[in-house]
């Protein structure tokens, strides 16, 4: 991260002239029990920690302890300044939005969440700085948050009244020939450790770019390390290599005790399970990763084609054809990347390989676009199909993009930044928005089977009547390798992701809202008209789909049957693990493991349902 940012923020700590009312302690969480309801405590409540027992917190974490104040309150009378728009512009930018303990990647959900800054933040360092922070949230009773990237759609990386432990700042990356888990007296094996806080931009980058290995993560640049891979981790190879999660090695978590643990296959092995998958913040704060890193394909491209259907019955013949050569052609390691299927009777695919060079992919292709040229009366390509290749290790590369490719990623602009940083240009829309409605769904592979594809166009197409949605190829494992599915078969993710072909992503969003400020209050009629399009749409889907699941770090915020839909079969015993590692839930997520008796704010405990 930004040191100078850093520094700043943690300058600001001199807290203790925030004008909050002196208060007393109480370190007892009976304190805040009444009846059968435990609370946890707000600044409001007298039992909120003083001044004095914060700057203890303060000198335990060296100095890191920040008053956390979002500058968006001061735009309320005065958007139009000059400073107002920068700081609006800014907000759009992904890596300053990760330099800033109060701000997410998401400005919020419709009648679900909003993005609300804690009170206070500790801008940790090390495992230490975790523990006390750990320590002093348990014995204050206090509302937890965690945050490195600041990407959950769900907004479980932020909340008002909390104490934020962030991670953004443990982002040492540190590449293995031989790692061994501690504990373990298996083969050594290629890996990397990485801080809790890293993006994955900057992994790839040490992993590729520098080292020509390959390491399994996020899609999007700015994800987390940590958050991505709690909740599985899928990325644009993962069709060849699996989640992140099946590439744990080794973990370094913080539990509800205050303790700092060692979690593989061979120490803690329960816990080490739970973090591969389980979903973040639901059983520790992790501070360290350990991964195996993969051989890397001396070749990877894509495949861009945009193909306009004249008429309605000609887009659902589209769709059919496409399934049928997905099944055919495209269902095996070397194609992950995704389609949109649009209610214009447009097919937008985005397609991405891994493996193959430029001929060799031109080949997979050829059949699909003879059908289409075939039936100039039914079908329009809108552009020039683009099929490409570039050497794998370059994928990351910003200065290789800027030469080649410069229409794929946008740079971070503020003066000064690093100029290998990079967000990719298909993502801009979601930085900052606000989400009026989304739902995913598995696709299972026995709807590619012969007697089942027109099924699935036919559930696609219905779909479509009521609004555009994608299918990510990517994520779902059926057709990778055995070796990637066993992998991922010993992780805590939904058993229905090995046998799912892709996910199925139904959504809506607007541009950022940020209440109070005039021009950015989300338009809630329009919010819920689409919110009831986007139901519709996945309804139709799920009349293919014999049991609805979805992917927990993409899903409904509203979702009904979480449990099994994140977890499937897992889920007892992920909350078995959870009672065992956190008995009193110290930390709370919104849906995650163990949160069921919990409010929807996770400040009041009623009780298991």
């Amino acid at each position: 991260m930004n040191r100078r940012t850093l520094l700043k923020l943690a300058a600001t700590s001199s807290l203790l002239a925030t004008g909050m009312p002196p208060t007393r302690s109480s370190a007892d969480p009976a304190s805040a029990l009444t009846g059968t309801t435990r609370r946890r405590v707000r600044p409001s409540d007298p039992s909120w920690p003083s001044l004095a027992e914060w700057e203890r917190l303060n000198q335990a974490v060296g100095g890191r302890l920040v008053k956390v104040e979002s500058p968006l309150a001061a735009c309320a009378d005065k958007p139009d300044t000059p400073a107002c728009q920068e700081l609006l512009r800014n907000l759009r930018n992904p890596f300053f939005i990760g330099e800033q303990p109060w701000a997410t990647q998401i400005s919020g959900w419709a009648d679900a969440w909003m993005s609300a800054p804690s009170v206070f933040a500790v801008a940790a360092k090390t495992a230490a700085d975790v523990a006390a922070t750990v320590n002093f949230a348990r014995e204050h009773n206090l509302r937890l948050v965690i945050k490195g990237g600041g990407h959950s759609l769900l907004g479980t990386s932020n909340a008002a009244d909390t104490l934020l432990i962030w991670t953004r700042a443990m982002d040492d990356i540190t590449l293995h020939e031989a790692f061994v888990p501690q504990g373990c007296n298996t083969p050594p094996q290629p890996g990397v450790s990485v801080g809790a806080g890293a993006i994955w931009l900057h992994v790839y980058d040490v992993v590729t770019t520098k080292a020509g290995r390959f390491v399994q993560g996020g899609g999007c640049t700015t994800v987390g390390v940590a958050g991505l891979l709690q909740s599985g981790g899928f990325g644009s190879f993962s069709k060849r290599y699996g989640t992140a999660a099946a590439s744990l090695l080794e973990a370094e978590v913080v539990t509800a005790d205050g303790a700092v643990r060692i979690a593989n296959a061979c120490t803690n092995a329960d816990l080490f399970w739970a973090l591969k998958g389980g979903g973040g913040g639901s059983f520790g704060v992790v501070t360290r990763l350990t991964l195996k890193t993969h051989g890397l394909a001396e070749r990877a491209g894509a495949a861009i084609l945009n193909i306009k259907a004249m008429s309605g019955p000609a887009f659902r013949e589209l769709i059919r054809k496409f399934v049928g050569f997905y099944g055919e052609r495209l269902f095996n390691p070397h194609w992950g990347g995704r389609v949109f299927l649009q209610r214009n009777d447009a097919l937008a695919i985005e397609m991405v390989s891994c493996g193959l060079d430029k001929p060799a992919a031109e080949a997979v292709w050829q059949p699909f676009l003879n059908w289409i040229a075939a039936s100039p009366q039914d079908y329009r390509l809108t552009g020039k199909p683009v099929i490409a290749d570039m050497p794998a290790r370059k994928w990351w590369d910003a200065a290789f993009r800027k030469e080649y490719a410069p229409a794929s990623m946008i740079g971070d602009p503020r003066p000064g930044a690093p100029s290998g940083d990079f967000s990719w240009a298909g993502d801009h829309d979601m930085i900052g928005s606000f989400w009026r409605a989304f739902e995913t769904l598995w696709l299972p592979a026995a709807l590619l089977e012969a007697a089942q594809q027109q099924r699935l166009a036919d559930g696609l197409f219905a779909a479509t009547r009521h609004w555009s949605f994608e299918i990510q190829f990517d994520k779902g494992l059926a057709g990778a390798p055995d070796d990637a599915i066993a992998a991922s078969r010993d992780t805590a993710t939904n058993p229905a992701v090995l046998t799912a072909f892709g996910l199925a992503l139904v959504g809506s969003l607007g541009p950022p809202a940020y209440p109070g400020i005039p021009g950015y209050a989300p338009d809630l009629v329009d919010t819920h008209a689409e919110a009831a399009m986007v139901g519709n749409a996945i309804s139709e889907l799920r009349q293919v789909v014999p049991v609805a699941a979805s992917y927990v770090s993409e899903s409904n915020f509203f979702e009904k049957d979480w449990q099994h839909s994140y977890w499937g079969t897992n889920y007892p015993r992920l909350l078995a693990i959870k009672r065992q590692y956190d008995p009193d839930g110290l930390f709370f997520v919104h849906h995650g493991v163990g949160s069921e008796g919990w409010s929807e704010d996770g400040f009041e405990w009623h009780g298991e349902n």
